[in-house]
């Protein structure tokens, strides 16, 4: 099976300081793998770097089939159709309502048939179990359903990898687990890899994957949990 991610002796830096020393990464397709650490300790940069937020300046990367030393600016949008990604804050457009949240995305990234954007919105909100939600605003939803439309988002271009950093850091332990159960679902339907950013251990516990952990400015795979 393929990798979706390969870093090989990374270096990661925010604006001039190093924040991860000599990175190590191999993500197949279709795998799951957590990516653990304390606050602050480069969890989001990493992310950042996959999706070309942060430039890799110093080693090996590919993404998705993308190189990402020396990525032109004009091919991220490219990158990025193929990677979904699920953020904390939800960070849904507050001044329109769900389905045209999703069809700004769409048509964002090239798509142009109104009716093909419309019908592949209204899927993904069927595969999040939200559709009857597709009219109302963001502020009219819950956590948990703002974060079910932001997974939704995230899988409209049928992405190779989902990134989520903290998916569940907003939510309370019981909407969390549903949104995990949602993730890991949603993920093996649409045949997508995962790096999924928590510091909630006992999701980690319960959801057996790979787990990947910043210590130190080094990325460290330590042993599985086994239930």
């Amino acid at each position: 099976m393929s990798n979706v991610i390969t870093l090989s002796a990374a270096k990661i830096y925010q604006q001039d300081q190093l924040i991860l020393a000599d990175v190590q990464l191999e993500l197949a397709a279709q795998s799951f793998a957590y990516l653990i650490g304390k606050t602050g300790s480069g969890k989001s940069s990493l992310l950042k770097t996959l999706y070309a937020e942060i430039p890799l300046l110093e080693g090996e990367g590919e993404v998705c089939g993308y190189n990402l030393k020396g990525l032109k600016r004009k091919d991220i949008p490219f990158l990025r159709r193929k990677i979904g990604i699920v953020f904390q804050d939800f960070q849904l457009l507050s001044d329109r309502n769900v389905i045209d949240n999703l069809k700004f995305v769409l048509g964002a990234t090239g798509w142009k048939d109104k009716k093909l954007m419309e019908q592949r919105a209204l899927n993904c909100l069927q595969l999040v179990g939200i559709e009857q939600k597709a009219n109302s605003f963001p502020h009219m939803l819950s956590g948990g359903e703002q974060q079910r439309v932001s997974i939704a988002r995230a899988l409209l271009n049928q992405p190779a990898l989902i990134l989520a950093d903290e998916p569940t850091g907003n939510l309370d332990p019981e909407t969390s687990k549903e949104i995990m159960e949602l993730l890991l679902a949603v993920a093996k339907e649409e045949n997508t890899a995962i790096l999924m950013a928590t510091h909630d251990m006992q999701m980690v516990k319960h959801y057996p994957g790979r787990i990947l952990e910043v210590v130190n400015g080094r990325l460290v795979e330590q042993p599985t949990f086994q239930d």
